[in-house]
């Protein structure tokens, strides 16, 4: 699969390193930026080929895919494009800034019959499947509740090292659009269909930018389970991403992408019983520590792991090839998309809010 990415940012770099890591099955052929001099920079090095339009890459019959990587806010436009000119794509998280445009990729996805993954790469990390792979399976029983919280911070460098980041229009929010997206997609993925939001938003740490640097929130899903959410850039130096899953057989805790907490009653056991092994941790046993240190993303802008990004590229190699959905799909990035507007909605306003509905598949 020959790929095309669609801005030579910071991100785009990622992406790269990940088609990389993935030859001789994806190669990187073209790279469009509306700054030749920055498409050269990261083309040169993948043998690639550097374009100032989306149109010149669209035009190539031996590029198959496009790799969407360009700010939030123009993320549904430039998908819709390349699904219309017969090409699979991958979209950088989030789908887009607003329902609305979010959902003209499902149109056109819709209507080219043509593979779209949007990046949550966090559910490939081992921890995150194990837990996942346990939630359905009942081992931790009903699902009563879950806690995510992303405390990191961003410098004022990091806002003012691209006109786009910050604002309404093109980051689409902050602190929760932007970085905690991520481990909101994972909450909603094991605790399931959210139906009500409740939030508040400020903006408490940085200067000039739009958007808020701090969020918090509570989501009530269609099982009866309730999630607390905490997104922050304001949270000085920066600790670690931490999620929490509660069931009333079992717990499990992921903090950095590491399985740190995992117990699940005993097969059997009565609901209530509490044995002498009730406060044992099987994380260990479960799923060892990687040799590795974990990528620490809560610590640095740019501290984001490409072999994570590989993962997610592989699964969308395979969804193509076994004609099947990829793990992530255009609806349920719709569906994450949704309950952040749903959040800065109540926030707004002060009241609990709906997410749009017709969000998932």
């Amino acid at each position: 699969m020959n790929f095309a990415i669609v801005g030579a940012g910071e991100i785009g770099r990622v992406h790269a390193e990940a088609i990389a890591l993935l030859a001789p099955r994806a190669r990187l052929a073209a790279v469009v930026d509306n700054s030749l001099q920055d498409a050269r920079a990261l083309a040169e090095p993948h043998a690639a080929e550097a374009l100032e339009s989306l149109g010149a890459a669209l035009a190539r019959p031996d590029i198959g895919a496009v790799a969407i990587c360009t700010p939030s806010g123009s993320h549904a436009a430039l998908a819709v494009a390349a699904l219309e000119a017969g090409k699979d794509v991958v979209v950088e998280k989030p789908l887009d800034v607003t329902v609305e445009a979010a959902r003209t990729v499902a149109e056109a996805q819709g209507r080219s019959g043509r593979t779209v993954p949007v990046i949550s790469q966090h559910r490939f990390d081992p921890a995150s499947a194990l837990v996942h792979e346990r939630v359905r399976a009942g081992s931790l029983g009903r699902i009563t509740s879950g806690v995510a919280c992303i405390a990191w911070y961003r410098t004022r460098g990091y806002y003012e090292s691209g006109s786009w980041r910050g604002s309404w229009s093109l980051d689409g929010g902050g602190a929760l659009m932007n970085q905690g997206i991520h481990t909101l997609d994972l909450l909603i993925w094991l605790l399931g269909e959210p139906v009500e939001v409740f939030g508040w938003t400020d903006r408490l740490a940085h200067e000039r930018i739009e958007v808020e640097d701090t969020a918090v929130g509570t989501i009530r899903f269609a099982s009866g389970a309730l999630g607390v959410l905490l997104a922050t850039t304001a949270a000085y130096p920066g600790v670690t991403t931490r999620l929490a899953i509660h069931g009333d057989r079992g717990s499990a805790m992921i903090d950095d992408d590491r399985l740190t907490y995992f117990h699940a009653a005993a097969d059997g056991a009565a609901v209530g019983d509490y044995g002498a092994d009730a406060s044992a941790n099987q994380a260990a046993a479960l799923l060892p520590a990687p040799d590795e240190p974990a990528a620490a993303a809560s610590v640095g802008a740019g501290a984001v792991s490409a072999r994570a990004h590989a993962a997610q590229y592989r699964d969308f190699l395979d969804a193509i090839e076994e004609g099947r959905e990829p793990l992530v799909t255009v609806a349920e990035a719709i569906t994450n998309v949704a309950v952040v507007r749903a959040l800065y909605e109540s926030a707004a306003g002060g009241r609990p809010v709906a997410p749009a509905s017709g969000t998932r598949g």
